[in-house]
């Protein structure tokens, strides 16, 4: 092949005139100027995505509220969670509205503020009670506060109120409410307690969620409830039947409202007072999913629970909504 000087056009090719020399000169220019601009966007990507890799938490979590590792089935039913906890005590003397009690909450502060229920205990009971859920709940990545109530004998409306009191304490006025994220509330209690925690759903309705454990309460029906609502009760309740308190509760609960029903087998009334791997396992899912809106604890609640050695019925609404 004969070899010419550049710029030379070959004797055999038609000499082009010098307009079309000039829109062919500007196309390839056009043509060289849109591949620079193709590599030059695909290095800012690239150069996007290394910085995304290098500065720590540039890509959020999906959900920010996530706290502690993916849950499985051995870590909610164990006794501690992957928090260490400590906890300080409330003075009655230092408490409006309610009896004082006990905060058990995370030590560690790396992952933020933290979700929170206030537990309150049942006729003639103390926060004796229900200390095990404390340090139990809180070590999954809880603010927990234990109460006493004004007076043993108070009444589930009674305690109601008080619940909502501790709450107001917990995120206002209590030594660790920087911890607390005061827009992620929750309520439990047991017996006159359970009655309360649903007299507190009913006067709050801006908590993320309840558990009444084998509930105690004259009125029978919730409709007007919107808080996601875990209600527990025991085969063996002699004091707070199911069928006149736990499972007229749940029926009445609005059909379109996150809801479960967990009855527990050869359980009794007091069975909540002691420590129990069945109601842990999903108070602690029911506290995960809705108070922290962690779907990673959607699979221990959907599909439903069955039956067995520990569960004699499960009932509720599936997949969640909330």
């Amino acid at each position: 092949m004969q070899h010419l000087p550049s710029g030379t056009i070959p004797p055999h090719l038609p000499r082009p005139s010098r307009s079309r020399t000039f829109t062919g000169r500007s196309r390839t220019f056009t043509g060289r100027s849109r591949t620079l601009a193709s590599l030059l966007t695909a290095a800012a990507a690239t150069a996007g995505l290394l910085m995304t890799a290098l500065v720590p938490g540039a890509q959020a979590a999906d959900n920010p509220y996530e706290r502690g590792p993916a849950p499985t089935n051995a870590s909610i039913e164990a006794s501690r969670g992957s928090y260490a906890t400590s906890q300080t005590s409330v003075s009655s003397l230092s408490a409006t509205g309610f009896g004082g009690g006990t905060i058990h909450y995370p030590t560690s502060t790396a992952d933020g503020t933290f979700g929170a229920v206030v537990i309150s205990p049942g006729f003639t009971a103390y926060e004796s009670s229900i200390a095990w859920l404390g340090p139990r709940l809180a070590s999954q990545g809880f603010v927990v506060f234990t109460i006493d109530t004004n007076t043993t004998l108070d009444q589930p409306d009674s305690r109601g109120r008080q619940l909502l009191a501790a709450l107001d304490y917990l995120t206002q006025r209590s030594s660790v409410r920087t911890r607390v994220d005061a827009s992620r509330l929750g309520v439990m209690g047991h017996s006159m307690g359970g009655g309360g925690s649903l007299e507190a759903a009913k006067s709050r309705t801006s908590l993320k969620a309840a558990i009444p454990l084998t509930g105690w309460n004259t009125d029978k029906t919730w409709p007007e409830l919107r808080t996601p609502t875990l209600v527990v009760g025991a085969d063996g309740d002699t004091v707070a039947p199911v069928a006149t308190h736990s499972e007229p509760f749940y029926e009445s609960l609005p059909g379109s409202l996150d809801k479960a029903y967990l009855e527990l087998r050869g359980a009794s009334h007091f069975t909540p007072n002691s420590s129990n791997t069945t109601i842990a396992k999903y108070s602690i899912s029911w506290l995960k999913r809705f108070i922290d809106n962690d779907t990673r604890y959607e699979q221990f609640l959907c599909p439903l629970p069955q039956p067995s050695l520990t569960i004699a019925e499960y009932r509720g609404n599936c997949p969640h909504t909330a």
